[in-house]
């Protein structure tokens, strides 16, 4: 579906479905006082902290930190995109979306080039079974190990050699050429000539969480370079978004409790055929902190494979320092380190399934990785080498959420280190004394979250107007929103969040909207209008501060002016 999406089609979206009905029987809810709890469908866990809120139109997990509305669940737990998200809703609700002219999300419609994708990957499993050529790539298999049933597992295939094959058979006319190109199949020489990118390759097909085809790995057949050649980025080929295996992982029957990252197609095959179905690679690249966001929504202990050389711990601490900030409540990351000259296929098929299994057992955790790689170089008996310890692990550690792992990582670092008594201390909040006063309020803040809780506020008569004079911090989101509100009157508070385009200000606004505020209607419009007015006086307080610090007599008529004025407010108002 081409086009865009009108932002007032997803309001009224989401102010006739009900995102507990959209939940409820993906993960069955139970009521909880004004809102519904179950177990979070995206981390692991025994009590439930995932809420959702009838009222808000929002779901929130206390554990792991997901949030969103409707839309953003069924992106998260189907696996779809934003568009097929919205597709979903609105056909649940009897709505057609109509095609917009701005101001919403591009609604570009990639299914003819997922099914180039599907298309070309099923040329290619077909040529494994039929070309002439393919021997070379069927010997190659059985040399590694893998099965027929393991290949078609993984829909393992073969780009015979020539520079044309795909093209002459998916690529008969313009508009499938185009299509070629855009999937990174094909490319263009300098001279203007179309050839195969894929020639002469075992090839690997890469599906996204939902099995759709969206790329290629191929391993050259012979000598040559480069070896592994993958797809270049497209529109729906992104290689720190995809991890080759999740999909097959997610769907398996193995098992989750714990999925291993390691660096190539083979050793995910090798893993299965060995009856380890629980293996994922990344393309080339280093893990990223969406590969991350992937793996622990499947599971809730990655362990990341590496050569044991000095390559391999390198990576491996880039690893480690990429998951700090991931490693939320629930969260384990190992580390396993293989014998010199070895990778996951070899290993395996040299030592066998349970002697693998017990390597991963006795994996490195992240906190002994940690300290090991941080103490290899210092001399932790003196006491500049344990100074030193401390500042290096320190900023690390605090990379961490806030948790039990934080916790314990930081009293690990005391006892390695004796800095314990010191350093609670140091985060031990002070007793305030009788004389020290109460940190103030943020009114700005306060009259956010209201804002957030009942949109509606935004359109009460007789509303202060003196605080959009402010130069508060966030002023501007705070002044946006609330045009927003009065622009849409019926808009929700899903509606709103989902409005705003920036990630990270969505998320702070989705953060927000967790504060329940247990008040009836009456009292949030008192506090709404309270805060404002505290939100302009504030903003007055500092024009007077900041007029009384300049001499009188370089003072214009005009401030002298504003200068009586709002002393004498601040007067009649003591």
């Amino acid at each position: 579906m081409a086009g865009l999406i009108p932002p007032e089609f997803i309001d009224q979206l989401l102010s006739r479905i009900d995102i507990v009905e959209v939940i409820d029987p993906r993960v069955p809810l139970k009521k909880a006082g004004r809102e519904f709890q179950a177990c979070c469908p995206f981390h692991t866990e025994k009590t439930p902290s995932f809420t959702v809120s009838p009222q808000k139109q929002f779901y929130h997990c206390f554990g792991c930190g997901a949030h969103g509305t409707a839309i953003g669940f069924l992106m998260e737990y189907d696996h779809l995109n934003f568009v097929e998200a919205i597709e979903e809703l609105a056909n649940s609700a009897g709505m057609e979306i109509p095609k917009g002219t701005g101001g919403g999300k591009p609604a570009e419609d990639h299914t003819p080039l997922y099914q180039m994708l599907q298309q070309a990957s099923d040329y290619f499993q077909q040529q494994l079974r039929q070309h002439s050529d393919a021997g070379l790539a069927t010997e190659y298999l059985k040399q590694r190990g893998l099965s027929s049933k393991i290949a078609a597992e993984f829909n393992i295939g073969f780009a015979p050699p020539g520079w044309s094959n795909l093209i002459n058979v998916l690529g008969r006319d313009q508009n499938s050429r185009q299509l070629l190109h855009k999937a990174g199949l094909i490319s263009t020489s300098d001279s203007g000539k179309e050839y195969d990118r894929f020639r002469e390759r075992i090839i690997f097909p890469i599906k996204d969480t939902r099995g759709r085809v969206v790329g290629f790995g191929g391993r050259l057949l012979g000598d040559g370079k480069p070896k592994y050649l993958n797809s270049p980025e497209t529109a729906v080929f992104h290689k720190g978004g995809i991890l080759y295996g999740l999909h097959e992982v997610r769907h398996g029957g193995s098992g989750k409790q714990q999925i291993m990252v390691v660096e190539g197609y083979m050793d995910v095959a090798a893993m299965a055929q060995f009856g380890l179905h629980n293996s994922v690679a990344t393309l080339g690249t280093a893990t990223t902190q969406r590969h991350l966001e992937l793996l622990y929504r499947t599971t809730p202990r990655v362990v990341f494979c590496f050569d044991g050389d000095r390559a391999g711990r390198a990576a491996a601490w880039k690893a480690l320092q990429t998951a700090l900030p991931a490693m939320k409540s629930g969260r384990e990351a190992r580390f396993l380190f293989l014998p010199d000259g070895e990778d996951p296929d070899t290993l395996i098929r040299k030592e066998g399934k349970e002697q693998f299994l017990q390597r991963i057992d006795n994996a490195l955790s992240l906190s002994g990785f940690l300290f090991q790689h941080l103490s290899a170089d210092i001399n932790t008996t003196s006491l500049d080498g344990r100074a030193r310890l401390a500042d290096l692990a320190r900023p690390l550690i605090e990379q961490i959420p806030a948790g039990s792992l934080h916790d314990l990582l930081l009293q690990q670092l005391s006892n390695l280190t004796g800095l314990e008594t010191r350093q609670q201390q140091r985060r031990r909040p002070q007793p305030a004394s009788q004389s020290q006063s109460q940190p103030q309020r943020s009114p700005l803040r306060d009259a956010l979250r209201l804002l957030l809780e009942d949109p509606q506020l935004a359109s009460l008569e007789n509303l202060p107007t003196t605080w959009r004079e402010s130069q508060a911090k966030g002023i501007e989101l705070f002044t946006t929103l609330v045009d927003l509100c009065q622009s849409s009157p019926s808009i929700t508070s899903a509606a709103l969040i989902e409005r705003w385009p920036d990630e990270n200000t969505k998320a702070h606004l989705a953060k927000l909207t967790t504060q329940t505020i247990f008040a009836p209607l009456e009292g949030l419009q008192a506090e709404f209008i309270g805060a404002l007015r505290l939100l302009g006086d504030q903003h007055k307080q500092q024009q007077l501060h900041s007029l009384l610090q300049q001499p009188l007599n370089t003072l214009s008529e005009e401030q002298k002016a504003q200068l009586k004025q709002l002393y004498n407010e601040r007067r009649d108002n003591k």
